[in-house]
């Protein structure tokens, strides 16, 4: 007798247990979705120089520097903004010796907010000594409080939807029961006519192209969300 009592009153409370975690509310999961576009503000772009003859005459590498830092300088850059990113001339006074013909060359890292600047800087050096330039990557300055914004949107969006969807049913939404963001803080390169100018050293007649057209790029948010169903 104690042991079907004992087989009774662990039945009860397991189906009581059970009970206790089944959710029987009615709900309704949607998905939200906001997204802008932006132009980038911050570029960077690497530019490499490098040393050329002229008959006998060689431009050297600390003549084209010089005309690089003083045109970055006359564009407004700020100095920590134009850093070297890699140089071929390290081991000069070894390359020479093995190859009287050697020509040096630095690759510069520049950071523009305003690429009007850009052609600026490169009519300021001798277009012989580029050897080419390109964009290197891109950003933009308020991303992060974008990213907050759009987040929110997503969020009013999936609940307008919500709403929509039950009022066509009688229905009216509730609190939200579960909030997930789905992460999409990967956005494309965006293209660049030309993909920059590519300037050869070699080429006498090379000269800065017209301003560089950047593309949009789009940023956006989704959330998935679910509501309670409440009368």
């Amino acid at each position: 007798m104690k042991r079907l009592l004992l087989i009774a009153a662990l039945t009860t409370f397991t189906f009581a247990a059970f009970a206790q975690t089944v959710d029987l509310r009615r709900k309704i999961a949607v998905t939200g979705t906001a997204e802008q576009e932006v132009t980038p503000d911050i570029i960077y772009v690497s530019i490499s120089l490098k040393e050329y003859m002229d008959g006998k005459n060689k431009t050297t590498i600390d003549v084209l520097e010089r005309q690089l830092q003083k045109a970055v300088t006359d564009a407004g850059i700020q100095k920590e903004d134009f850093t070297i990113n890699n140089l071929s001339s390290y081991n000069y006074t070894v390359q020479k010796k093995k190859n009287p013909d050697f020509l040096a060359s630095k690759q510069y890292r520049i950071k523009f907010h305003d690429l009007n600047a850009y052609n600026q800087i490169l009519a300021e050096v001798d277009a012989k000594g580029i050897q080419s330039t390109n964009i290197e990557s891109y950003d933009y300055s308020k991303i992060e409080s974008l990213k907050k914004d759009l987040k929110i949107k997503a969020l009013l969006a999936a609940k307008e939807k919500a709403t929509y969807l039950l009022t066509s049913i009688g229905e009216h939404t509730g609190s939200p029961l579960d909030i997930q963001e789905v992460s999409n803080d990967i956005y494309p390169q965006p293209v660049y006519r030309a993909n920059m100018m590519m300037m050869k050293a070699e080429s006498a007649d090379a000269a800065p192209q017209d301003n560089i057209d950047v593309k949009k790029i789009k940023l956006s948010s989704q959330m998935n969300v679910t509501f309670e169903i409440v009368k």
